[in-house]
């Protein structure tokens, strides 16, 4: 059981490092992206939440400071959801199916943090 809860910590935690390198990586397309949704100071705001991802990212892989890096998971989904897949404001039906898949992809990924919180800290190293 163990090997199966670490390749899914890989799975799970590369998902939001891959994320975060991509959002530094691609700055100034993603602050345009995090502007025309309405996000104040869009490049900051862009770099902190690449921050909160790589962070917390490599937090669930390691297994080094769960609760914070899973946090900071939190802190990054629970506002961006909201704010940049308001599906319900759009009247484009391809649009609004893409923000609606994008919403309801990071509420299963907010479920899924709030169940690792049920797990008993310190989880095995990786290596």
């Amino acid at each position: 059981m163990e090997i199966t809860f670490l390749i899914g910590r890989i799975i799970f935690g590369g998902y939001f490092v891959y994320n975060g390198y991509s959002h530094i990586k691609h700055l100034e397309n993603t602050a345009g992206y995090a502007a025309s949704k309405g996000v104040p100071m869009p490049k900051l705001a862009v770099v902190g939440t690449g921050i909160l991802l790589l962070l917390g990212g490599l937090s669930v892989i390691t297994g080094l400071y769960t609760c914070i890096g899973l946090v900071l998971l939190l802190v990054f989904l629970v506002p961006t959801t909201f704010q940049m897949h308001q599906f319900w404001k759009m009247s484009d039906p391809m649009q609004k199916m893409g923000e609606k898949i994008q919403f309801t992809k990071n509420l299963a990924l907010i479920g899924a943090v709030l169940m690792l919180f049920s797990l008993a800290a310190p989880w095995p190293m990786l290596f």
